[in-house]
């Protein structure tokens, strides 16, 4: 079994980062590659770093038109009820929450964050947000009030802002309701800022993208052990997963390229010419062996 990360050769980086956006805990990663469980933590948060840095210098002057926010939830370390005293109320013990924001027309996702669900990291989401588009966009969120003074502070005047609550019932056949959301009763629209379109306020993108993330991201996925226990690995995972999804991953909705093959969010958003693969990320690592190595 391969036990330092140094050691390893891309190839070998590309299986485990491959077995990892597929949904694959540390521990059936490190059983199906062979490589140490410490080893593929460390290339998870190794990778993390010019994934984040490729996404920050990538995702700029983006077009979009129309995009939608949400947060959702995890937890590291423990659940909130079962947090020790000594650590209660610092972050990244219990509640976790990743805030995404996506492109409706190209499924790109420009901006996310991992924080406390609050005012501070609704307005730090939207402020990085607001950094990297080229036009004024239509935003659809849900009706958690932080996001109206975050979207204020970052856009002022100059969006068309809307929130989509939805109104759910309650299930009362016992312990059903642990595992099957309610039913949805119906959506309240509501204009806050500008003139946005009523045909375009939802919410329906994120909410699968939502389900796309506990798909391919093990942390996320309810009722396993498979959640972080530091709040690093948590946001790493994460960073990860967005340079996959939005430089490697086709979706078959953007049409083909002039080769006939899939387009990714960052091709249909003109950011990226061709699809990436997971061993042209690898290949950002410092020490990757596309690179020339000190002796």
């Amino acid at each position: 079994m391969v036990s330092m990360a140094n050691v390893l050769s891309n190839a070998d980086r590309t299986a485990v980062v491959a077995a990892l956006v597929e949904g694959n805990s540390i521990r059936a990663t490190a059983r199906m590659t062979g490589v140490a469980r410490n080893t593929v933590t460390k290339l998870l948060v190794d990778l993390a770093e010019v994934c984040a840095e490729y996404s920050r210098t990538k995702l700029v002057d983006l077009p979009c038109k129309r995009l939608q926010i949400d947060e959702i939830w995890e937890f590291c370390y423990a659940k909130e009820k079962n947090v020790p005293e000594d650590k209660k109320g610092v972050f990244g013990y219990g509640d976790v929450w990743t805030w995404v924001a996506i492109d409706a027309d190209t499924k790109l996702v420009p901006s996310w964050l991992v924080g406390p669900r609050d005012g501070g990291s609704a307005t730090e989401l939207m402020q990085d947000l607001a950094s990297r588009l080229a036009n004024r966009v239509q935003i659809t969120t849900d009706g958690l009030k932080a996001y109206i003074s975050a979207v204020e502070d970052a856009f002022g005047g100059d969006v068309d802002y809307a929130t989509l609550q939805k109104i759910y019932g309650t299930t009362t056949e016992g312990g059903e309701r642990r595992y099957s959301p309610a039913e949805c009763l119906g959506a309240e629209k509501r204009c806050i800022v500008g003139n946005p379109n009523p045909h375009h306020i939802a919410t329906s993108y994120v909410e699968r993208q939502n389900l796309t993330m506990r798909m391919s991201m093990r942390r996320f996925t309810r009722l396993t052990n498979g959640h972080s226990k530091k709040v690093e690995n948590h946001a790493a995972a994460v960073a990860v997963h967005f340079a996959y999804y939005n430089f490697c991953r086709v979706h078959m909705s953007l049409g083909k390229d002039a080769n006939g093959k899939g387009r990714t969010p960052a091709m249909a958003a003109g950011v990226e010419s061709r699809k990436l693969d997971i061993a042209d990320l690898v290949a950002m690592l410092p020490d990757s062996e596309n690179k020339p190595r000190s002796k």
